[in-house]
């Protein structure tokens, strides 16, 4: 049986999305950490390239993430790490930009990452400034997004571990 994407709202603010890997930590924290790993899995949508992958991996490091779409469409992630706890903790600040317009304002997301008996939970918690801004995210699909982007890493982490 194929892992899945859990994603809930236990508050107005707050998405909170697990997935368990079949994979050591080291192995899927080096995913989420390293930008060679992260191009390889975080592609956006179908038909999106990486643009930019500027990453500073340190409490008080920024990071910027860019891709292009089809007919030239861009979008963005950028973002301040608060705390970096290698192999098993990133906080960070998150606002995206689509073509020239911020969305939705700065939210915080909260990766951890627990393994047990050879396979990883995964726990992403992002917190948004409003819930108009978590009912935004919850609308505009990202669930699928951020679950295919997991499928791909599952295939790398096969790989690796095969």
């Amino acid at each position: 049986m194929k892992n899945t994407l859990s994603v809930k709202t236990p508050t107005d603010r707050e998405i909170v999305l697990t997935r368990v890997f079949d994979a050591p930590r080291r192995l899927v924290w080096d995913a989420m950490a390293k930008p060679e790993l992260l191009k390889r899995w975080l592609s956006g949508p179908p038909g999106w390239e990486w643009s930019q992958c500027d990453d500073d991996l340190r409490a008080g490091g920024s990071f910027r993430w860019a891709w292009r779409g089809p007919n030239g469409a861009e979008m963005a992630m950028t973002g301040v790490y608060r705390e970096v706890a290698p192999p098993e903790r990133i906080v960070r600040t998150e606002s995206f930009t689509f073509g020239c317009a911020p969305q939705a304002g700065e939210q915080l997301a909260t990766l951890v990452l627990v393994e047990k008996d050879g396979q990883t939970l995964l726990t992403l918690t992002v917190l948004y400034p409003s819930k108009e801004a978590r009912d935004g995210a919850v609308a505009s699909g990202m669930d699928r997004g951020v679950a295919a982007g997991y499928d791909r890493l599952d295939e790398i982490l096969a790989a690796q571990t095969a």
